[in-house]
Order: structure tokens, then sequence, then C-alpha cells
């Protein structure tokens, strides 16, 4: 299985930032449980019209490992742990690896839709995907497709409550969730102990992507909280390179 050829496909657009390989959270999530597992891969960007060839619900981010794909990072994430055992859950008991998937869960369901928000709701953070999203586009097209995108996104953030009350409300929402995790972040270490697990990878994901520089708001928000911070700087050191 170590030589089975490992792909990871990515949306076209790149962040062009060291540290983060992509905009999408769940590909970030992804590429660096691969290089923490030393697993080496070759991202693909995969066409936008093409998606539903690589998963039939469209969505990213998809690993082929060999003629294999999966789809969905938690998904991915479980296939690497059987590929490398233990690996995301070292030196945990049962109750611990459980906590640590549970983590991971609630980074990919609680603080996602804050990403969305600080990108796709407000005002600041829209020109990036706009840029970078629908760029390529030609003028009247990219401001169609890219307004009917956000509308949609919006819509979405609105249905799971995360923007019913407002952009402020959300915002608020998004504090509290942010001075909850600072406080609970280990001075030393992470999440759960010495080593990188399933929750350090999930939390690091989609908090990395809140803090991209490229959307100053959110990456304010989240260098106010100065011990989460400094975790984040340990799991980024941790999973940038591929393990021997």
């Amino acid at each position: 299985m170590s030589k089975t050829a490992v792909t990871l496909y990515d949306f076209p657009a790149k962040t062009g930032l060291e540290g983060w390989d992509s905009f999408s959270p769940f590909v970030l999530q992804v590429s660096r449980a691969l290089r923490f597992a030393g697993l080496a891969f070759t991202p693909v960007f995969a066409r936008k019209t093409k998606l539903k060839e690589l998963n039939p619900v469209g969505q990213l981010p998809v690993v082929a490992f060999g003629d294999e794909k999966v789809a969905d990072s938690t998904r991915i994430m479980r296939r690497i742990e059987e590929m490398k055992p233990g690996v995301f859950t070292k030196d945990l008991d049962a109750a611990g690896q459980s906590e640590s998937w549970l983590w991971e869960e609630f980074a990919d369901t609680a603080l996602y839709p804050f990403v969305l928000t600080a990108r796709w709701a407000d005002d600041r953070g829209w020109p990036i995907p706009r840029e970078h999203f629908f760029g390529g586009l030609p003028p009247v097209i990219r401001t169609l497709v890219g307004n009917t995108v956000r509308r949609g996104t919006i819509k979405k953030l609105v249905e799971r409550d995360f923007l019913r009350n407002g952009l402020d409300a959300c915002y608020a929402r998004m504090a509290t969730t942010l001075d909850h995790l600072d406080q609970r972040a280990p001075a030393d270490g992470f999440w759960l102990g010495p080593n990188v697990t399933a929750a350090d990878i999930g939390l690091f994901a989609q908090l990395q992507s809140l803090r991209i520089p490229l959307v100053a708001h959110s990456a304010e928000a989240v260098a106010k909280r100065t011990k989460l911070s400094a975790y984040l700087d340990r799991v980024d050191a941790a999973t940038r390179s591929a393990r021997s």
C-alpha cells in the first residue's frame, strides 16, 4: 500500500501563501493529514465542470489511493488511519480516540460556517472568493455566477442558523466560540496530549483558514486569542512536512 499512487484533488484557485495549501479548509485538512501520515501525494486541480466525475455530490476533497477514490475529509482521514494504524490516535485509549474524532467533527460542523461567513457574507471578505474563484470568467458572467453562488452560500448559512440574526450576531457567536477554544487550548503539546491527533488536524484546518492573511478581519479575530494562536502554530509546524 505504501507504493500506491496518492492524488489529492483540489479546486483550481491557489492561495499563493505558504501554510495555506488550499482555500478549502477540508482540502487543507486532508493535505496536512497526508503529510503527517508520511504519504506522498500529487495535488491535482479539478475542473469545476468535472467534479461529479470524481464525487457524485460534486464536492471536494477527493483522494485517489490508486484506483480507489475516497471523498469527504473525515472519510479520507479514516482511510489514512486504516493504512497507517494509530497515526491520528497515538497513545489514546478508546475514550480518547472517540474524543479525538468528536473534536474533528466539531471543527467541520461548528467552525466551517464561520469561514464561509467571513469570506462570502461579509463585504470585506467577498473580494477574495470573487477574485480567486471567478476572476478567470468574462466580466458579465463573472458577476452573474459569482453573485449567484454568493447568494446561495448566504442562504445556506441562514438555513443553518448561523446568519439568521445577521452578521453581527454571527460574529458575536464566533467570538464566544474562539474564546472558549482559547481557554481550552493547551499551553504546550496538542489538544489531547503530547501527540498530534485527528482533533488537532480538524481544528487546525478550520482555524488556519480563518486566519488566512487575505481575510484580515477573521485573521485578526484568531490572533487576539494568544493561547489558541500559539497552539495552531505548533500544529502547523508538526504537519507541514511529511514524516519519515
